[in-house]
């Protein structure tokens, strides 16, 4: 069941999304050599309650971070561990959120640790590009499958896999909700993007090919071949005026 949003809720989300915004942005500044996945783990959930908030991820499902983090192959769900610890040529998907006031933002960023390769550096841009023209086709009237179609043509176009089994999301008071959002799919297919519906957007784009493999923590999930993947998300609302990125800070803002 999708749970469509009022104006007055979509609002009251903001502060969610601004506090995911500003912890991901924050523990993003101290990515660097030699730091380990753990350390920026305790700093967002720090960041977190400073702010008023509750991770969200802390617990969900039992997962133990605030964060995840996933490191050059790995793809999404990376457990902190203090023997992660990041060196030069890196890079990292930080994937994080925040519970204010019982509303969810949800949020994800891929970083460089350090100078990285231009093949790394081109998947991070791709990826992020993928992400803002599935933002942009998050509008009412267009269709689930528009948002998809958007995503994977930016991917594929640039010769990246796009991952299947791991997809956006509805959010809320829960952080994840109906529907699921594919990041691939065909144009004017799939349930119909009407005002009030907020979503997770979330590009998992792969260097090689977009199939994965879960670890056996039951957790971590990499790419089958080994290349490196980067991840991407914002959380918006569908209003009537287009795409609202509720997943943002007053001075931090990048248009659609």
């Amino acid at each position: 069941m999708i749970i469509r949003k009022s104006p007055a809720e979509i609002e009251a989300m903001k502060e969610a999304g601004r506090v995911s915004a500003k912890v991901l942005r924050e523990v993003g500044a101290q990515v660097r050599p030699g730091v380990s996945t753990l350390e920026l783990d305790e700093l967002a959930e720090a960041l977190i309650r400073a702010e008023g908030g509750v991770p969200a991820f802390k617990g969900y499902g039992g997962f133990p971070g605030s964060i995840c983090a996933s490191v050059n192959e790995q793809i999404v769900h990376g457990i902190p561990s203090r023997s992660v610890v990041l060196k030069e040529g890196d890079i990292i998907s930080i994937d994080t959120g925040a519970i204010v006031d019982g509303w969810v933002g949800d949020n994800a960023w891929t970083y460089a640790v350090g100078k990285i390769s231009p093949e790394k550096k081109r998947l991070l841009d791709v990826t992020e590009r993928c992400m803002w023209a599935g933002l942009d086709a998050a509008r009412p009237g267009n269709r689930l499958g528009d948002i998809g179609h958007a995503v994977q043509s930016v991917a594929e176009e640039a010769g990246y896999g796009v991952v299947r089994e791991y997809v956006g999301h509805g959010i809320g008071r829960d952080m994840h909700e109906d529907p699921n959002v594919p990041n691939f799919g065909r144009k004017h297919t799939g349930v119909k993007l009407e005002a009030g519906m907020v979503l997770a957007i979330e590009p998992m784009i792969n260097l090689g090919t977009y199939k994965t493999r879960q670890m056996p923590d039951g957790w971590l999930v990499c790419t089958r071949d080994g290349l490196p993947s980067a991840h991407f998300e914002k959380t918006v609302a569908i209003t009537e005026d287009g795409p609202v990125i509720l997943t943002t800070e007053e001075g931090h803002r990048r248009p659609v």
